[in-house]
């Protein structure tokens, strides 16, 4: 279902948007830790190198399977009937610090140049053991920044054998309706079985996230190979029973203890079979993913997922999203239920976390925003086919001024700004100030 109130609502956040420009937060407390010595990347990265040729972009297309509605009506039937964002946020009992209450080693998470703007801290006891990932937001979700009376801003998290979660991806849905006071509550995701009469943990890394109209669509990798799966916002489901299991259990449904289970409706596989993170050649791993409203359809950006070390090029896509009112929220496909990617490209930038594509009104092509992981701190990119430039900072003019490890880039674009998190920190800034870092 779409945003309800979409129209209503957007005069409110221009209104916002133009109050918060004149705003920040003075996050500069990361800025004064980092060591103009830090090395800088080395060698500039160059433009971005289109991809055209079949060879290059048939090993980007994907395959559509769709769940039965059967199994998912089944599965409602067992655990009662799914409830939306809604009820979820009502839900939400737990707070994330502001930047104030941020500790000094948090804070060495931020951004230098640019600065945030905004800043969150998680509860160390409720994410020990888990892995932060991607952010989306009902800013991705609708263009007014609002999904019916809400805001709200969901992140990813993966688990590990420290919180005895190991091969569980789950998601925090924050109430953002005051960006003051953040509350969250957590939803483990799902994949049904049996037919509906089940269902079994997600069972890989999350490593990418975007909520467009009422579907999130989440790159997985690990467990279940690479794939992109889908979740219905309106098909959230309760759980009865608290306990680490997942699934039916005795007395009820368990989602290792959390007190939302999100079921897939669909997913996404690269028809050229497994992927290989270590290479360049042949099917790549899917990486970070964000919207791109500024495109004509709205789409979905796209970055391979390289090997931990590994500072070969990598390749960037995309793909167009659905214009059909039956299908919101899912990816375009032919009549074969193939998804192909409308543009690629290679870019030399290494270790790519985020990305984010946004085309300013006017401008002859879309800009790529590449954030790249590295040890102490990574970098931020912006690249075309004709151009590239990272931001700068310290005396010696290093390109190391972005966090250490973004998985995902989100605009938010009723607010101006981009979000995104590393470590327990959960950060925003105005995509103005990216672009004037970046000259």
């Amino acid at each position: 279902m779409m945003s309800r109130g979409r129209h209503r609502r957007r005069n409110r956040g221009r209104a916002l948007r133009a109050a918060l420009a004149g705003t920040a937060l003075a996050l500069t407390a990361a800025a004064t830790i980092v060591s103009a010595s830090q090395a800088d990347v080395g060698k500039e990265t160059g433009a971005l190198k289109p991809l055209a040729s079949a060879a290059d972009t048939d090993p980007l297309r994907l395959q559509e399977d769709l769940v039965p509605a059967r199994t998912l009506d089944r599965l409602a039937d067992e655990m009662g009937k799914p409830v939306g964002v809604g009820a979820v946020l009502d839900s939400a009992d737990r707070t994330l610090r502001t930047a104030s209450g941020c500790t000094a080693a948090e804070r060495t998470a931020l951004p230098v140049e640019p600065a945030a703007t905004r800043a969150y801290c998680w509860d160390e006891a409720d994410t020990l053991g888990w892995q932060p990932g991607a952010v989306t937001s009902s800013g991705d979700a609708d263009d007014d920044g609002w999904w019916g009376g809400n805001r709200a801003i969901l992140s990813g998290w993966s688990g590990s054998d420290a919180a005895g979660a190991q091969g569980l991806a789950r998601v925090a849905f924050v109430d953002a309706n005051d960006l003051g006071r953040l509350s969250y509550t957590w939803a483990l995701l799902a994949v049904p079985v049996d037919g509906g009469r089940d269902y079994r943990a997600l069972g890989s890394r999350l490593s990418g996230m975007v909520w467009y109209q009422d579907k999130l669509l989440v790159t997985a990798d690990g467990g279940d190979s690479t794939a992109l799966y889908v979740y219905d916002m309106d098909r959230v489901q309760r759980t009865t029973v608290t306990s680490a299991a997942v699934g039916r259990v005795h007395g009820g449904w368990s989602a290792h203890g959390n007190r939302w289970v999100l079921p897939a409706v669909a997913s996404y596989r690269l028809t050229g079979g497994a992927c290989d993170p270590d290479t360049d050649t042949g099917v790549p791993c899917l990486g970070g993913i964000s919207l791109d409203r500024s495109s004509t359809p709205d789409s979905l950006a796209v970055s391979e997922r390289a090997g931990p070390d590994d500072d070969r090029p990598t390749r960037l896509w995309r793909y167009s999203l659905s214009t059909d009112p039956a299908r919101t929220g899912l990816l375009a496909t032919d009549p074969a239920g193939r998804v192909h990617a409308d543009e690629a490209y290679r870019t030399k930038t290494a270790g790519i976390g985020g990305v984010l594509s946004h085309q300013e009104a006017g401008a002859a092509r879309a800009d790529w925003y590449l954030a790249g992981t590295g040890a102490g701190r990574g970098t931020l990119w912006r690249q075309n086919d004709e151009d590239a430039r990272a931001t700068e900072c310290g005396a010696d003019e290093t390109h190391r001024c972005w966090s250490a490890d973004t998985a995902s880039l989100s605009y938010w674009e009723a607010l101006g700004e981009v979000w995104s998190q590393s470590g327990r920190v959960l950060f925003a800034l105005p995509l103005a100030s990216v672009d004037k870092s970046l000259g």
